[in-house]
């Protein structure tokens, strides 16, 4: 309805309410109170219910967007530890594989002494004693220089 049309009604309405009688007036009181009533708590129910509607909209999307960034980074996260244990794996297989040839190297090593001996392993002139390194009398040890008993040392002295 228009703005005039509503002011008339209620010019209308006023009138006849002032020219009617006591009993009709108390009904038309009771009625437009409930009338009041009704149309404001629709008009608050209306509001909350759409304030409502409006949080949960916000709250889903919300929830869609952390369910989202949530999936990305536990892909992230995924990712770094698988190549975290590949680095890892490949470091223990490099490991494996020095220790397996310095294993090999240490056997090989005790095998060449027990071969038969090559041409390295002969002694040569310079390796025999002359009479320069044999001791002579002066050099041998008498029984004076065996150590007894009272010679060893003790841990408090």
């Amino acid at each position: 309805m228009s703005k005039p049309v509503k002011k008339a009604i209620g010019k209308m309405a006023k009138k006849a309410y002032d020219h009617a009688p006591e009993p009709v007036k108390e009904k038309v009181k009771d009625t437009l109170k409930e009338k009041a009533k009704e149309t404001f708590v629709n008009g608050v129910e209306n509001g909350i219910q759409s304030k409502a509607n409006e949080a949960s909209e916000k709250l889903e999307k919300a929830k869609e967007k952390n369910a989202d960034n949530v999936h990305t980074k536990a892909e992230e996260a995924k990712e770094k530890v698988q190549d975290v244990l590949l680095s890892v794996r490949e470091k223990l297989g490099n490991a494996k594989e020095a220790g397996e040839e310095f294993q090999k190297k240490v056997s090989s090593s005790n095998d060449k002494q027990t071969k038969i001996k090559g041409v390295g392993n002969i002694k040569g002139a310079s390796d025999l004693k002359s009479s320069f390194n044999i001791k002579s009398s002066t050099e041998i040890k008498s029984s004076e220089n065996i150590k007894s008993s009272k010679d060893i040392k003790t841990i408090c002295s």
